[in-house]
C-alpha cells in the first residue's frame, strides 16, 4: 500500500520539524508527514548544550550574524533577513516556551532543560496534524509525475508532491540528494578539541585560560593569519579545547582534515601582548620586586599552574628570586608564553556538538525557498547543506531559518508536476 502526502519530510530533527510546523500552520489543509530513522525525535536537540539546548544567539543583525558561519555566510545574509534569531525565539515564547539569555549572548530555555524545546516541537507538530513516524530509514528516492516516490526500508512506499531533506550529516540524505541531481561538497568534521601531548601541558587537565590565541602554522611554520581566533583556552587530558579551538576548528576544517590533524599551532597565552612588550612587563617586574621568587608570585593574568609549567620549560629554577632570573631567561619566557609552538596530533570530540563541514552545494539551492535548482519539488534545510556555525547556538539558528523558510515554501499551493 502506498501512503500519500502533499510534503514528505526526511529526518525528525531540529530542522525537519521547523518545516514541518511551519509548513502546517500555513496550510492546515496540505498532509504532512515526517520520517525519522531512529527511534527517536529531536535526539540532537535533546542532548545538545550539555543536556540545556543552546536554542539560538542573541544577535539581531543579519551582517553580524553571518561572521559565525565558517560556511554558509553569503548565502543566510539574505535568509535571515526573513527569518533570524528574534523570529525563532519568539516562535517558542508564543508555544509556551520560555528563553532567557546568558551574558554571552546563548539563549536558553528559563527551565535549563532541553526537554523544554523537544516538547513544544512535539506539541506544534501534533496541534499542525504532523504525521509521526520513526524507526522509517529511507532507501530511495526517485522522480514521478506526481512528485516523488521514496521506498523505505521495510518496504513501504510513500509517495508526495513536495519532498524536504533534512537529514543532518547522515549519509542516507548525501545519497539521496546525490539520486535526485545534487553534487556533494565533501563532509568533514567541524568544531572538535584538539590533541595535543606535551609536556608543557601534563597535569595540567582543567586550567583555562579566559583570554588566549591560536593561530595554525602553515607546513613551513609560518602563521595562517585567517586561521587564527582568540578567547578561552582550556587544557584537557588530552590536548585544548575552549571556544577558542572549537571556532579555529571549525574555520579550519579542511586544512586540519587535508593534513590529517597533524599540523602544528602556536599559542599567545597573553594577548594583545608580543615577545617585546611582554619582556618590557617582566623586566619591570624584576625591578620592582626582585626579592620576590619567580615560582610563587606571577605578575600576569595567567592560572599559576600554566605559568610554573612555562617558566620551568623555559629552563628557569623556579625557587629563583626575581633579581637573579637573567634578561636572557626572561626573553625566552617571553617568547615561550607568547609564541609557544605546539604539535596537533589528531582531533577530539566535542560531545555537546555534532557539526559537519559539507553537504549540498549552496549554488544548487534557491534561499529564497530552499528549493533544489536542479529538481524542482525538492527543498532541504539544515545541516545537509554546506552550511555550518561555530559553537554558541549558531547551528540550531540556520536550522531554524532554512525550516521556516522551506516549510512557507513548501505550504504555497502550486499545479502539480
Amino acid at each position: 500500500m502506498v501512503q500519500n502526502t502533499d510534503c514528505l519530510i526526511v529526518g525528525g530533527g531540529a530542522a525537519g520539524f521547523f518545516s514541518a510546523v511551519v509548513c502546517g500552520e500555513a496550510n492546515p489543509n496540505l498532509k504532512i508527514a515526517i520520517l525519522e530513522a531512529g527511534r527517536e525525535f529531536l535526539t540532537k536537540v535533546k542532548i545538545s548544550g550539555g543536556g540545556r539546548c543552546n536554542v539560538t544567539h542573541h544577535c539581531f543583525e543579519p551582517a553580524r550574524l553571518i561572521l559565525n558561519y565558517p560556511r554558509g555566510a553569503k548565502a543566510l545574509r539574505g535568509a535571515f533577513s526573513r527569518f533570524q534569531p528574534r523570529d525563532a525565539m519568539a516562535w517558542f515564547e508564543r508555544r509556551g516556551a520560555e528563553l532567557k539569555t546568558e551574558r554571552d549572548g546563548r539563549v536558553f530555555p528559563v527551565s535549563d532543560d532541553s526537554q523544554t524545546i523537544v516538547d513544544c516541537l512535539l506539541a506544534a507538530a501534533r496541534e499542525s496534524g504532523v504525521i509521526l513516524r520513526t524507526q522509517a530509514p529511507v532507501l530511495t528516492a526517485e522522480v514521478i509525475d506526481s512528485g516523488f516516490r521514496v521506498a523505505l526500508k521495510d518496504g513501504q512506499l510513500w509517495e508526495t508532491r513536495r519532498l524536504l531533506l533534512a537529514t543532518g550529516s547522515h549519509p542516507t540524505g548525501y545519497r539521496l540528494a546525490q539520486a535526485l541531481g545534487h553534487g556533494l561538497e565533501p563532509p568533514v568534521p567541524s568544531l572538535f578539541t584538539l590533541t595535543v601531548k606535551d609536556p608543557r601541558l601534563t597535569d595540567l587537565a582543567g586550567v583555562a585560560a579566559e583570554t588566549a590565541e591560536i593561530t595554525l602554522l602553515d607546513d613551513q611554520g609560518k602563521p595562517l593569519k585567517s586561521l587564527q581566533q582568540q578567547g578561552p583556552i582550556l587544557i584537557t587530558h588530552w590536548g585544548l579545547s575552549g571556544p577558542a579551538v572549537l571556532k579555529l576548528s571549525a574555520w579550519g576544517a579542511r586544512y586540519l582534515q587535508e593534513r590529517r590533524y597533524q599540523c602544528q599551532c602556536r599559542v599567545n597565552w597573553l594577548p594583545p601582548q608580543n615577545p617585546e612588550t611582554l619582556l618590557a612587563e617582566l623586566l619591570d617586574f624584576k625591578s620592582n620586586q626582585p626579592r620576590k621568587q619567580i615560582g610563587a608570585y606571577c605578575p600576569l593574568a595567567l592560572p599559576k599552574r600554566l605559568w610554573q609549567s612555562l617558566i620551568q620549560f623555559s629552563s628557569i629554577p623556579p625557587e629563583l628570586t626575581w633579581a637573579d632570573v637573567s634578561k636572557v631567561q626572561l626573553r625566552r619566557l617571553a617568547l615561550e608564553l607568547t609564541q609557544g609552538v605546539y604539535q596537533i596530533r589528531g582531533k577530539g570530540a566535542f560531545k555537546e556538538e555534532f557539526v559537519t563541514c559539507g553537504g549540498v552545494p549552496l549554488g544548487e539551492v534557491n534561499f529564497s525557498a530552499m528549493e533544489s535548482r536542479r529538481c524542482p519539488g525538492l527543498y532541504f534545510a539544515g545541516e545537509i547543506l554546506d552550511i555550518d556555525g561555530v559553537t554558541g547556538g549558531f547551528n540550531f539558528q540556520s536550522a531554524w531559518t532554512t525550516g521556516a523558510l522551506a516549510g512557507r515554501a513548501m505550504a504555497e499551493e502550486r499545479r502539480p508536476r
